[in-house]
């Protein structure tokens, strides 16, 4: 279920820091994100399949991107150099 968690992780973090580059007009990291979110996506769908809808597959997806959410809006401010 590891890797559930880790697909979230990276797919709520892109999302999130994705967001923020929108909304603070980052145009030049927008494809990179763009990218990078296809990419996950795959990846999660892949997951979901692989190991079946469960609690736990909710619970690692859910945790994992809760604190992806969390790592994308701490890292974008300090990589802008914004207050977070």
């Amino acid at each position: 279920m590891n890797h559930l968690f880790l697909f979230s992780f990276t797919g709520v973090f892109l999302k999130a820091f994705q967001q923020l580059n929108v909304t603070s007009k980052k145009y030049w990291a927008v494809p990179v994100f763009s990218i990078g979110m296809a990419a996950s996506e795959v990846f999660i769908v892949w997951g979901v399949v692989d190991y079946g809808i469960t609690t736990a597959t909710v619970l690692n997806m859910g945790i994992g991107g809760t604190l992806g959410c969390w790592a994308a809006m701490v890292s974008h401010g300090k990589l802008f150099k914004e207050r977070v």
